[in-house]
């Protein structure tokens, strides 16, 4: 039985691995905040346990916010899909244009928000999203939310995930719109 979304309950109290393909340990990001329409919130807290935590650093690499933004979009069509009663489909990153990494870490104790906003979608599944990522302050603290990350990423989710990998001609070029 497919998850589904549980109306009567905040986002940020679901599974998030019921709405994005990955498993742990690759799940890097918590959860999901808010969703509206091609827009998607997710948080991630970074402790020890965090994917890719750097001991001698006590942090996370700077280069992982991309994942964070990739996972984030993969969060928002998860959404998408359990509305649409669909499965939870893979989808590719291809790239990203205008990366922006104004942090050198993601701090051990630290709460990071990533905000994924839809630009551009073809039917084919080739899509485009502006992203940006945010550095919380800590609670009690009277700072405002700090800018540590952005980028326009590239994302491609084909409609035969399966018959695209295994290169068949007719999915793949009808996705890339060939």
């Amino acid at each position: 039985m497919m998850p589904f979304i549980q109306f009567n309950l905040p986002f940020a109290e679901q599974d998030i691995a019921d709405f994005i393909p990955h498993r742990a340990p690759m799940i890097l990001v918590d959860k999901i905040i808010s969703y509206q329409r091609d827009t998607l919130v997710t948080e991630v807290t970074i402790t020890t346990q965090s994917p890719y935590f750097d001991d001698k650093h006590k942090a996370v690499p700077n280069y992982v916010g991309i994942e964070y933004m990739a996972q984030s979009i993969a969060a928002l069509a998860g959404v998408e899909a359990k509305l649409r009663n669909d499965k939870i489909r893979v989808g590719f990153l291809l790239g990203s244009r205008k990366l922006a990494l104004h942090a050198k870490q993601y701090e051990l104790g630290r709460t990071y928000r990533t905000q994924v906003n839809r630009l551009y979608q073809e039917e084919s599944g080739l899509a485009v999203f502006d992203c940006q990522i945010y550095l919380l302050p800590e609670a009690g603290s009277d700072q405002e939310k700090i800018l540590v990350a952005t980028a326009n990423v590239n994302v491609f989710q084909p409609q035969d995930t399966q018959a695209y990998l295994d290169g068949n001609q007719d999915a793949g070029n009808r996705s890339l719109g060939h």
